[in-house]
Order: structure tokens, then C-alpha cells, then sequence
């Protein structure tokens, strides 16, 4: 008898330490493995870390990994340079993003791909020691995720995430407006989020022309084949982005905007809010 107790005791405080691994606050840093010494101690100061963060190397290897056939291998390079720093937060806070020294990579294209990644509630922040493209710096975060949860993220959704992102910045490249680039993507996963099926190629193109037609933007047919192509491999995720919307800061931050200038709309979504409330309540009753 006494066997067993220790045996279920040590079983509960397995799970308990298990379950308690990952918590808000919880910090890692990743640093690109070709950083000099001065550099790294440029960036650490900049990150300002916990004391107990843990600390991580990001080799180039890992970044041809999910770039390659994405971008050209000289535009890749041969050294692991951005560094990145995540730390979890408080459940229902989203992803929000901090950048510099990144030139080609908004905040909200890199909360768009961290979403599509799978990544959760988490302060992000990605360096260099002097300007970069910031292609490569996804591949530190999704690493350092991965480290800070324990939680392996499918290589595929990586790879799509990665992708993501390179359409994005092309695109942003072509219509001058990295903004604009990523609330592109960020509209068309929200019309995405409303079907209740998979959507034909043809579907995708109409939908993509419709919201590039709203947000004033004129796309060429290869763009939106681009589109279309990361779309559906997005679509294959079968993500629900009804939730994952949430993740994205950004998104939160136009969606309140919207019903700021609308007045009509925020009341109305009061009113739904106040009735769902009600009937929760009501429901509630019941059982009791």
C-alpha cells in the first residue's frame, strides 16, 4: 500500500511539474550562431532579459531549412545573424511583435505567420546588429516556442508559416506598403474564417480580387496566383482561423478601430454580447 501511495504521489508531481513548465513570463532568447561576441552582448542589452532566461543558438543550416526554394540561397546567406527573444503571456493576450534593425519584415506579417505557425499568446521581439531583411528571424522564434513549451510544432505548418511570410513581403515589395502587405493576408484568412468549406482555386481568386478591390490595392495575375497557392496550402492546415484571428494583434487593433468609427456596429455587438450573456445565465439556471 505503501509502494502504491509513493508510486501515485510521484505520478501527480510529475504531472504537476509537467503542466507547470510553460507559464507566463516563461523567457528564451535565440541567438544567430555567426554573431560576434560585441554583438550578442549589442543585442542581450537591448533584449534586457529576465535572469533566467534561457538562451538558445540559431544556425544558418536551421534557416536554409524553411527558406530554400522560398527565397535565393545568396539572399538566405551563409550566417545566422537575427536573433530573436519570446516570453510567454497571459492566455487571450495574442502575439504581439517588436522589431529592429528588420527591413523587409512588419510586426503584423510576422504576428500573421507565428499565427499560422501555431504560436500562442507570447511578446516577441527580433533584432539584428545591423539592418536586415529579417527572413530568417521566424525561424528563431518558432525554435524558441518549441523550446519555452515543450510543445513541437508540425513541420509542415512551418514551412507553410515561412512561405507565408515570403509572399507577404514579396507583395509588399510590389504595392510599396508592408502594412498594407500584411492587412491583405490578415482580410483574406478573416473571409477564410467564414466559409464553411474548402474554397476552389477559382473562389480564392475572387475573394482575393474583391478584399485587394476594397483595400484600393491592384494585384497582377501573378500575385494572386501566389496568393492563391499560399492560401491553399494554408486551407490544408485546416486551422481554425475563427480563433487563431485572435492571436493577431494587429487584427485586434483594425477590428477595434473599425467599431471605434462605427458606432452603430459596436453598439449592436453590445447587444449580441448582452444577449449571449443572458442566455449563458439562463442556461446556467437550469442545471442548477
Amino acid at each position: 500500500m505503501r509502494k502504491l501511495a509513493l508510486t501515485v504521489l510521484f505520478f501527480l508531481l510529475s504531472t504537476a511539474t509537467a503542466f507547470a513548465d510553460a507559464a507566463p513570463g516563461d523567457t528564451i532568447v535565440t541567438y544567430g550562431q555567426n554573431l560576434s561576441s560585441a554583438q550578442k552582448q549589442q543585442i542581450k542589452g537591448r533584449f534586457n532579459p529576465p535572469k533566467e532566461a534561457q538562451e538558445i543558438t540559431v544556425t544558418n543550416a536551421e534557416e536554409h531549412k524553411y527558406l530554400d526554394g522560398l527565397l535565393p540561397k545568396n539572399v538566405i546567406g551563409t550566417r545566422a545573424i537575427s536573433s530573436t527573444m519570446i516570453q510567454l503571456a497571459e492566455a487571450g493576450q495574442g502575439i504581439k511583435v517588436e522589431t529592429n534593425n528588420i527591413t523587409g519584415i512588419s510586426k503584423a506579417m510576422y504576428e500573421n505567420a507565428l499565427a499560422t505557425a501555431g504560436v500562442k499568446d507570447a511578446n516577441v521581439k527580433v533584432d539584428a546588429p545591423f539592418p536586415v531583411s529579417g527572413t530568417a528571424g521566424l525561424t528563431g522564434v518558432m525554435k524558441a516556442y518549441e523550446q519555452v513549451t515543450g510543445k513541437k510544432i508540425d513541420e509542415n505548418q512551418k514551412k507553410v508559416a515561412s512561405e507565408e511570410m515570403v509572399t507577404t513581403s514579396k507583395i509588399a515589395e510590389q504595392i510599396g506598403d508592408k502594412e498594407k502587405a500584411a492587412e491583405l493576408l490578415t482580410r483574406l484568412k478573416a473571409e477564410m474564417a467564414k466559409q464553411t468549406g474548402k474554397m476552389t482555386d477559382d473562389q480564392l481568386r475572387q475573394m482575393i480580387s474583391n478584399v485587394a478591390a476594397q483595400m484600393g490595392l491592384t494585384l497582377s495575375d501573378q500575385e494572386i496566383d501566389s496568393l492563391v497557392s499560399i492560401l491553399r496550402k494554408i486551407q490544408n492546415l485546416n486551422i481554425d482561423w475563427s480563433k487563431t484571428l485572435d492571436q493577431i494583434s494587429s487584427y485586434k487593433g483594425q477590428m477595434q478601430d473599425f467599431l471605434n468609427s462605427n458606432p452603430e456596429a459596436k453598439s449592436f455587438v453590445q447587444e449580441i454580447l448582452q444577449f449571449l450573456k443572458q442566455l449563458i445565465d439562463k442556461m446556467l439556471g437550469w442545471f442548477a
